[in-house]
Formats: C-alpha cells, sequence, structure tokens
C-alpha cells in the first residue's frame, strides 16, 4: 500500500470528466429529439461513493474515481471549506472499496485484490487504520493474514482508543471476542467462543456480549443464545429450524431494559415484525411493529454518545425502503430535508455528533444518486453526483405494481417505463437468488434497457424474499413451473394493460434471473421472442452438488431447488438466445454456461455466447470494460437480434 498526503487530483479529475464528456457527445445522434444516451454514460463507475463525515462534523471523506473504472481514492477535507486541498489515500496495488470513522482523527478504510493462481481464483481482503490528517503509518489489523477475518461487533464511540473484533485469538476455529487498541495493535479477551456460541456476538451498551449463536447439528438448527445483565449463563431463545423457514434474528439489547433485546421475526406471521424479547421473564411483548405486505427489516438506534441506544423508529422495504420514527425530532427532521426533494428517495446518509453538519443522499429513477451537505439544518451545500454523464432527463420513470399470477397469488413488480408511446417491446427481469428481492431506488440495468426504447417489469415471483413466508416459499419445488408462469404472467399483464407489445417480448436476468432465461428460451407456446441469460444456472445437479456440502443447507435450500433443468432441456430451444458470463465467477462458475453452450450447438445456431474476461459473479465485480462490452452487446442483440428477427451464427 501507498499512503500519498498532498497528492493533487483535481487536475487529472477535471481532464478526465472532459475527454468522458468528448467521447459521450461523439457518440451522441445529431437528433435532438433523442432521449438513447451512449453506452458508457452506464458504464463508467461511480464518479464517487461511500460519502461520510467524522463524528465531530469537522471533516469529511468520499472515495473518488479516478478513471472510468474507478481506481478510486480517499480525500479527506474541512467541512469548513470543502474547496480545500483534500488529504488523499491510495493504494498502489490493491483495489480500495470502502471506509468509516472509527473516531474524529482515524479511519477505517478496506481494500481487496483478487488473485488468479493457475485454474484458482480468489480474493484477497485488507483493512487498515488510517491518520485523517495523512499522517502516521498505516495500521493493518492482523497484517500476516491474506483476509479480513474478523468482524466488527461493536464501536463505542465513548472510547475512541478501541473497537469491538470478532476473532479467533487463539486458533481453535471458534471466533472469540476482543478489545483491540487501534493505536497499538493490542488485544484482550473479552470472551471466548465455544462450540456451543461462536458467533453473531451482540454486546450491551457497556460492551457485555450477552447474544449469541451457534449450530446445533443434531437438528441441523441455528441457535439463538442470550444472557441476562451480569450472568454467565447462556439461555438458548430459539431454534431456526431449516426445515421451518421461520425468521428469527436478534437486532440490538434495549438500552431502556438491559435484560430485553430487540428480536425481528414471524411468530406465527406471515410477514417479520418487530419485537422485545425478555431474557429474565422468557417472554415476548406485543408486536412493536409490522405490515401485512412485506416484511419489517430493523430498529432505527441511535449512535449519538447524547443517546446511544434510544429506539428512535423502524425500517422497512415496500416499493423503496421507508422509515417509520416513533422520536419526534427524528421524524421532523427527516421529513424537513424529504420536503426539499419531492419524490425522490432521501436519507440522512452520515451525520455528526450534534447534526451541525449533515450528508444528504438523494436517489430515485430519475437521479442515479447526489450527494449534499446540509449545514446548521439551514445551507445546503451540492457536494456531487455519482453518474454525472447521465442526462437524468432522459432516464425513465418506475412503478410500483401488483399483478395476479394465473393461479391467483398476488406478485409486486417495479415497471420501467420508457419516454414514448406504447406499447413498447418488452424485457422482463427476473432477480437473482432466488431468496432474494429488488430494490428499485435507482437500477442501472433497468434504466439501460429502458433508454435504448424497451419497457422493462421486474417482478418479485414467488420464492422471493421480504414479502412474507406464503410468497417465499410458493416457490419451492417450481424452478421454471410457477416460478417461471410468474415471469410470463407479467409479460401479459403489461399487454393487458396497452403498455407491452405481445409480438415483442424478451427476458434477460442474471443468476438465478440467468437461469429462468435458460428456461424462457425452451418453454412451449413461448412468447418471447429472445432471451439474454448472464451468469445463468444452467445445471441444476450442479448446484445442488454445490449445496449438499452443507448439512444445514442440505435440509434448509436443496429440498426446494426441483423443476426445469435447463442442461437436460436444451434440445427445445426454440428462440434466439444470448449467454453471457464471467470467466472467474465463483458462485455460479462458468461452467454452467459452457456445458449448456455445447449442448446447444448441437441443436441451433442461433445464439450469441460471450465470456467477460476478469468478472466475478455480482455487480461489483463487473468493471468498466466488461460494462462496455456485455451492455453493448446487450443493446445490439435486442436491437438487431431479437426484435428485429436477425439470426446470428454459432461463435
Amino acid at each position: 500500500m501507498m499512503l500519498n498526503k498532498k497528492l493533487l487530483v483535481s487536475t487529472a479529475l477535471s481532464l478526465f470528466a472532459m475527454s468522458l464528456n468528448t467521447s459521450v457527445q461523439a457518440q451522441e445522434k445529431e437528433s435532438t429529439e433523442s432521449v438513447r444516451m451512449p453506452i458508457e454514460a452506464f458504464a463508467i463507475e461511480p464518479a464517487m461513493k461511500t460519502v461520510n463525515l467524522s463524528p465531530n462534523g469537522k471533516k469529511i471523506g468520499y472515495l473518488r474515481a479516478m478513471s472510468k473504472r474507478g481506481d478510486y481514492i480517499l480525500e479527506v477535507r474541512p467541512t469548513s471549506n470543502l474547496g480545500a486541498e483534500p488529504v488523499v489515500f491510495g493504494a498502489d496495488r490493491m483495489e480500495m472499496t470502502s471506509f468509516f470513522w472509527l473516531n474524529d482523527e482515524q479511519i477505517m478504510v478496506s481494500f481487496r485484490q483478487n488473485i488468479q493462481d493457475g485454474n484458482r481464483n480468489y480474493w484477497v481482503s485488507k483493512r487498515a487504520i488510517v491518520n485523517s490528517d495523512g499522517t502516521g503509518k498505516w495500521e493493518v489489523p492482523f497484517a500476516k493474514e491474506n483476509f479480513t477475518n474478523y468482524g466488527i461487533v461493536r464501536i463505542d464511540r465513548s472510547d475512541p482508543e478501541h473497537i469491538y473484533l470478532s476473532y479467533d485469538i487463539n486458533g481453535d476455529r471458534f471466533p472469540d471476542v476482543i478489545r483491540y487498541n487501534i493505536n497499538s495493535g493490542r488485544t484482550n479477551t473479552i470472551l471466548r467462543g465455544n462450540e456451543k456460541v461462536s458467533g453473531g456476538f451482540i454486546a450491551d451498551y457497556d460492551n457485555e456480549v450477552r447474544a449469541g449463536e451457534g449450530y446445533d447439528p443434531s437438528t441441523s438448527s441455528i441457535v439463538l443464545y442470550a444472557r441476562a445483565k451480569g450472568s454467565t449463563e447462556w439461555q438458548e431463545i430459539h431454534k431456526n429450524s431449516p426445515e421451518s423457514r421461520e425468521i428469527f434474528d436478534f437486532l440490538y439489547f434495549n438500552k431502556e431494559n438491559p435484560n430485553e433485546i430487540y428480536v425481528r421475526a414471524t411468530l406465527g406471521n406471515n410477514t417479520a415484525g418487530i419485537y422485545t424479547y425478555n431474557i429474565e421473564t422468557k417472554t415476548f411483548s406485543e408486536r412493536l411493529f409490522g405490515l401485512e405486505s412485506v416484511d419489517a427489516s430493523d430498529v432505527i438506534i441511535s449512535t449519538k454518545l447524547a443517546n446511544t441506544g434510544e429506539l428512535l423508529g423502524f425500517s422497512y422495504t415496500a416499493k423503496h425502503p421507508k422509515r417509520y420514527f416513533i422520536n419526534p425530532d427524528e421524524d421532523a427532521l427527516h421529513k424537513s430535508v424529504q420536503a426539499i426533494f419531492p419524490k425522490k428517495f432521501v436519507s440522512l446518509a452520515s451525520r455528526s455528533e450534534d447534526d451541525s453538519m449533515i450528508i444528504v443522499r438523494t436517489s430515485g429513477d430519475k437521479d442515479p444518486g447526489t450527494y449534499y451537505l446540509l449545514k446548521d439544518k439551514q445551507e445546503l451545500v451540492f457536494i456531487g453526483d455519482t453518474a454525472p454523464l447521465i442526462d437524468n432527463e432522459k432516464l425513465a420513470k418506475v412503478r410500483y405494481v401488483k399483478y395476479k399470477a394465473r393461479d391467483g397469488l398476488v406478485i409486486p413488480a417495479y415497471v420501467t417505463i420508457p419516454h414514448g408511446k406504447g406499447p413498447f417491446p418488452t424485457v422482463v427481469m427476473p432477480h437473482g437468488g432466488p431468496w432474494a428481492r429488488d430494490v428499485n431506488v435507482y437500477d442501472e440495468w433497468s434504466q439501460l434497457i429502458a433508454n435504448a426504447g424497451y419497457l422493462v417489469i421486474q417482478p418479485q415471483f414467488r420464492g422471493s424474499q421480504g414479502f412474507g413466508l406464503e410468497l417465499w416459499k410458493a416457490g419451492d419445488e417450481q424452478w421454471g413451473l410457477k416460478m417461471q408462469d410468474d415471469l410470463d404472467d407479467a409479460a401479459m399483464y403489461l399487454v393487458k394493460k396497452g403498455l407491452a407489445d405481445e409480438e415483442r417480448l424478451a427476458m434477460f436476468g442474471w443468476s438465478y434471473g440467468g437461469y429462468a432465461a435458460f428456461v424462457a428460451s425452451m418453454r412451449d407456446n413461448n412468447i418471447y421472442k429472445c432471451s439474454v441469460a448472464g451468469a445463468g444456472v444452467g445445471d441444476l445437479d450442479r448446484v445442488l452438488s454445490s449445496i449438499n456440502g452443507s448439512r444445514y443447507l442440505r435440509t434448509f435450500q436443496a429440498p426446494t431447488i426441483k423443476g426445469v433443468d435447463p442442461i437436460d432441456n436444451v434440445k427445445n430451444v426454440n428462440i434466439p438466445i444470448y449467454v453471457v458470463h464471467g470467466d472467474i465467477d465463483q458462485r455460479v462458475p462458468i461452467k454452467h454456461s459452457r456445458t449448456f453452450i455445447d449442448a446447444l450447438k448441437s441443436h441451433t445456431t442461433n445464439f450469441k455466447y460471450t465470456e467477460l474476461e476478469g468478472a466475478d459473479h455480482f455487480s461489483d465485480t463487473l468493471y468498466y470494460e466488461h460494462k462496455m462490452q456485455f451492455y453493448g452487446e446487450l443493446i445490439d442483440w435486442f436491437d438487431n437480434k431479437c426484435f428485429n428477427g436477425g439470426v446470428i451464427a454459432a461463435n
């Protein structure tokens, strides 16, 4: 790693922006009526990210892109003079990914690097502690290890010298809880992990570790433990059985009653709500917060010294992440900031102890992300855009809808509607997982596709999480069956609404969505003109063999993965398909796509296959060069091979 104390980057950034603008202008169509932006506007990495204030509000730090690919550096400036020359931190070999303030003067920075060794590749991660003024050496906790093998249990703002970590300090393969001195690197053990309680540690506001979890091999269950204040005896509170899939999670201890812990749980309901559990009386409170249509997400707890641990409200996600405040001052503050940016999703991303300095981040269907500094709750100062080459007016509006599947199950969905008048050519875009959900505040892929003139629908099909147990469990053993019907029903819902052109439908997905795109290419009476399978699961047996390595997952998830196996049905492919996969994908190995394509060659030449060199599975490992290739091929596929009836030969 290399520490640059006085690196000047403003001139380089200006030249970088000028070169990008020139490139973008050269690619734009001459017609002023066109809303289509160049691929590059979507492909470049965010210009800035992770904007955070020091606890006292005197300094601001953020990651700044140095190139189209990212190559982030950390800049630190005084909030009193945002135009001042920054203190800059960079790494010569590793990629800087995030940071946060440990106290008013020290920062913890995260890095990563992909190592390719023959047929193996893996990610190396590190964290370093640095002084925000650029002085001193980098302190790398447990520097001799190649990976960040510790988790952060608690940061106590009243003790700026120490943090509490989960780390196997004695090498017995059970994580312990240690107190780590961020200046000297010295440690002292707070709690010894053991076979019974071996992770998921939660400390109370006196830094006493009183909750944790372990694994019970006899029942293949995750067991949650807690202990009363001052007690050394662990009590079993709940078993998360893989058969039931009921939701039960510890959140935080209750500051008002140290023997109560906030719990997120279903407790016999369809959706998860928030409760408190009393360790002494072994009783739950009434449901403190919950909704019928979506799961509660968390409690909102103050982290400020003045009122640490105070319950401020609750959070959940419907169309967007939402917050429900029970603290009147907090509610008033959020409402007043929200009023400045109507129709946008607004978050107070970082705040000083006294709220004299607040980072405000806005986003929305027509805002990829914008940062402001709110000073003394009166003056709003623009900091920067995450995507300065995007013309926000050319972005598409997003609706949150619900439709009925053919068996009557209600399915939520996001619909991104392009400029112009429908019915539109339409792309069904299922999410990955499948035990996941979309949260479309600003979605790069749906906006890219909509900007090219295509309507996009993102169904939260059965098997999705976040909408209650009924929708989640309805996907069991329905891979490529009812789960697939939900996707087709989404397209036909838009047709009936007059938004989608029935003769111009396509599917595009990534990961599980890539699996769905494989299946879409081989359905009888196919409603689609083409499909795009990205990093797709092409072989269910291969997935099951990887899951069966875990006894818990063998019971928890493996029985749910049944249905149409793409590799066994390649001969049924009846529409053009574009298959794309990162060649170092560790979550869904590229063997899935290679095997599928090898088999497909015996049946058709009506496909395209691309391997993205150096790309892993998740979006944060798709860099500028990957996006330029993939996004360009994706839009070209829809423009010229799918809806225009083009046929291509096998590569």
